[in-house]
């Protein structure tokens, strides 16, 4: 099976097009090497996808014929992402969103006063 359809298949990507333009932007790794969306996809292999700031990892352990259900998932890989990857990723939420709130645009003319007194008490 392709890796692009295995990864649609096994519920990393939404739609196919989706794991195939990750393959292309080299966002999928096959035992550390870059590839195709057409490589072919065995049992035994190591695939590390990197998706949203977190470099996933696992081992495929079967290759399914279609799309499974989300319950199914782990019949076809095992995951082996360290838990560190998932810790990083709350770090980066909390420093997002220690200045501003999403949403909330640009600095008013007060934000900005407010800053240039932080630097001028320096």
């Amino acid at each position: 099976m392709r890796i692009d359809k295995f990864l649609w298949c096994t519920r990393y990507y939404k739609t196919r097009n989706l794991a195939t333009e990750a393959c292309k932007k080299g966002h999928v790794k096959i035992d550390g090497t870059n590839i195709k969306p057409s490589k072919e996809v065995f049992s035994g292999e190591n695939i590390t996808v990197r998706k949203q700031q977190i470099n996933y990892q696992f081992i495929v352990l079967d290759v399914p014929k279609n799309r499974v259900g989300a319950k199914l998932v782990d019949l076809y890989r095992k995951d082996t992402t360290p838990k560190e990857a998932f810790e990083n990723q709350e770090f980066l939420k909390f420093a997002k969103d220690h200045y501003r709130k999403k949403g909330t645009g640009r600095p008013t003319k007060k934000d900005r006063r407010e800053i240039d007194d932080y630097i001028e008490e320096d």
